[in-house]
């Protein structure tokens, strides 16, 4: 998500950091957005000077607190865990400017709990993209309780410069797009373990009948699956029971079957081309 969101910023004509652990995780980004830019210019979508003009705004740096002394937007991408986020969010507080904005793109937590390891609750949101960044068009922007005015506005036309609708949203457990999309996959692994279809057939009833882009196989396979179920989890605890993970998906993220980043999750990939086989 990192990566993608980096590319439509750098795209939308902003001087872009992307920052991550290690050098090596970092060219491995940049090889993925000049491939994800070559498409572009092959299909006839992206000129190629412009190519080279988006990737001469991305600068690559694994010391955090140098890349968020350059930056006025800090869009988080780290996995999806309170903790992890409470700890960034902490740390980065401590190294910007008083004046920089501070979003997450979590898919479900809460804006408020991560805004709160912060002394700049006002300028706290959520910016939750949509993967592949670069083709999907939505960004959810979720208000957290002390959020100010202000600060959704650049959230707002910061998403519009990088090609993206928006819509608004209270904070809420799993927001709008998680909360419905995590029970049409979840029902959809309780069919597959009931037998009721195959994989294939549930993602291609799902893109056919009711005209889904991708299958919810797909999808988890796409975002990971050890994320949804952490999703799951969360969304479980704090609305219910209809949230319960199926224990199917939880014996494939035990198995380590978490999607295309571990090469076989409800389908098995070779290379990046797409699913090979499956169920």
């Amino acid at each position: 998500m990192g990566r993608g969101i980096a590319h439509v910023a750098a795209t939308g004509g902003f001087s872009t950091v992307l920052n991550d652990v290690s050098d090596d995780l970092l060219q491995k980004a940049l090889s993925h957005i000049r491939r994800d830019l070559e498409k572009g210019v092959e299909l006839g979508k992206v000129a190629k000077n412009e190519m080279e003009e988006i990737l001469s705004r991305i600068a690559l740096d694994t010391n955090l607190e140098r890349a968020a002394g350059k930056s006025d937007l800090i869009i988080e991408a780290v996995p999806e865990k309170i903790d992890v986020k409470l700890h960034l969010f902490a740390t980065l507080d401590r190294f910007c400017a008083n004046h920089v904005v501070l979003a997450s793109n979590t898919s479900a937590l809460s804006i408020t709990e991560m805004a709160g390891a912060t002394k700049r609750a006002r300028q706290f949101i959520g910016m939750h993209f949509f993967n592949p960044v670069h083709k999907m068009k939505l960004v959810e922007i979720v208000r957290g309780l002390e959020t100010s005015d202000e600060t959704f506005r650049v959230a707002e036309s910061v998403s519009r410069r990088m090609g993206k609708e928006t819509v608004e949203v209270k904070e809420s457990p799993g927001f709008v797009t998680s909360r419905i999309n995590a029970l049409i996959g979840n029902e959809a692994f309780y069919m597959l373990q009931e037998g009721i279809a195959t994989a294939r057939d549930i993602d291609k009833a799902l893109k056919l009948g009711l005209n889904h882009p991708m299958g919810p196989f797909e999808m988890i396979d796409l975002v990971g699956l050890d994320t949804r179920l952490s999703i799951l989890d969360f969304l479980h605890q704090t609305l219910g029971e209809k949230y319960r993970p199926c224990p199917l998906l939880v014996k494939y993220v035990k198995a380590g079957r978490l999607g295309k980043k571990s090469g076989r999750g409800v389908y098995e990939y070779e290379g990046t081309t797409g699913p090979k086989s499956g169920n």
